[in-house]
């Protein structure tokens, strides 16, 4: 086990810090361009029969899944940040945790920017559509979501395979 140096913020948790505020700005700034220039309902194919920015209102989660659920979503995100939160101070300091404090960045940039959508809108903004398969369209924070948890599952594994050294 890595030992924690004592206090201060280490250049790991202010580089997350950053990158959180930089992939919020960046969700936001594509669903205000998507809404700006896609009709509600619209779709502009980017590669034909591959992927296509479509303009989506979601009350719900992944495949519209307990659709105006409002209160449900509120608490489930301030629960989960609360939990990401602590998770990341307690890593701030670990050299061997690295993976897991930018996977936990991901994901709470993730989850505060579909967040800022449901208490500012009432819904989130969904946009990308891959055209190839049946998949729900979802946006840049459900992108950073998943990048977390799988930058998180390889944490996992690789401290696994840590210990059995």
């Amino acid at each position: 086990m890595t030992k924690l140096k004592k206090g201060g913020f280490g250049p790991m948790l202010i580089f997350d810090s950053v990158l959180i505020i930089v992939l919020i700005v960046i969700d936001q700034l594509i669903k205000h361009a998507v809404v700006a220039n896609i009709a509600l309902g619209g779709q502009h194919p980017v590669i034909n029969g591959v992927f296509s920015l479509t303009h989506l209102r979601n009350d719900g989660a992944a495949w519209s899944i307990l659709q105006g659920q409002m209160w449900f979503f509120t608490v489930i995100a301030i629960v989960a940040l609360g939990v990401m939160g602590v998770f990341f101070w307690r890593y701030r300091h670990q050299k061997d945790h690295w993976i897991d404090e930018l996977g936990l960045a991901c994901m709470m940039a993730g989850t505060v920017g579909n967040f800022i959508d449901r208490l500012t809108q009432g819904y989130v903004v969904d946009m990308f559509q891959l055209d190839f398969v049946n998949f729900p369209i979802f946006n840049f924070a459900d992108s950073c979501l998943t990048v977390g948890v799988i930058l998180i599952m390889i944490g996992v594994f690789l401290a696994d395979r840590r210990e059995a050294k």
